[in-house]
């Protein structure tokens, strides 16, 4: 867990075959959890939850890629915690099975969401509030939860250290995608530590400065 002066504590579970994080956040003040985007690494999860003894509040999906939501049906049957999802990504998320088969996989069939994200709005975790953004362009529902009070941002695919959200999926714009890092991630404080699906943690200055698919267009101004 990081720091507990923090409003929140974050650990990181990353999968061995997409390289994918996943998140299991707690409100400090309240002890109130919630998890982000689960996917194979589940069952690591699951046991980190049964240990610490608390309650999951929430299944938190930032976008309805295969890679993010594989282990929703197996922590919903053991926690029952509601699952939010923006009503864009629906399609994806109902057909993740069949992404599944395209890469010689099986995966149990999702749990229908039980929430949706509407964005503008603000979510609360215990004392804990995040914004949620809307941010497509790598997925037509892809949101970003950002705690101001705690600094931190769960970005999902749109941003990650040195690079940016594939576009060449189904839903993918690449104009849309520029058009969410710039008005939504880089609109953020220069030192907000951004939470990506892959890869290590960053922040909104380092992305802004020394990523390539970024730093090129800014001349001055925003990406």
């Amino acid at each position: 867990m990081s720091d507990t002066a923090s409003p929140l504590e974050i650990r990181t579970f990353t999968s061995s075959g997409f390289g994918e994080n996943a998140y299991l956040v707690r409100c400090t003040a309240t002890g109130e959890l919630a998890a982000v985007d689960p996917g194979s690494q589940v069952d690591e999860l699951i046991a980190a939850l049964d240990q610490s003894g608390d309650r999951l509040g929430a299944i938190l999906l930032t976008h309805a890629h295969l890679d993010h939501i594989e282990g929703v049906a197996a922590l919903k049957r053991h926690t029952d915690a509601p699952v939010w999802l923006h009503p864009s990504d629906r399609p994806l998320y109902d057909g993740a099975p069949r992404q599944a088969q395209m890469f010689g996989m099986r995966m149990d069939a999702p749990p229908p969401p039980d929430r949706e994200w509407r964005p503008p709005e603000t979510w609360k975790l215990g004392d804990c509030a995040f914004e949620v953004r809307h941010v497509p362009g790598h997925a037509p529902g892809h949101v970003l939860l950002y705690s101001a009070a705690a600094g931190v941002a769960f970005v999902g695919d749109v941003v990650f250290r040195g690079s940016i959200g594939r576009t060449d999926l189904p839903g993918g714009d690449y104009r849309e995608l520029m058009t969410s890092i710039r008005e939504q991630v880089l609109s953020l404080p220069d030192d907000t530590v951004l939470h990506p699906g892959h890869g290590p943690a960053t922040t909104v200055e380092q992305e802004r400065v020394g990523n390539p698919f970024l730093a090129p267009l800014f001349g001055g101004r925003f990406a």
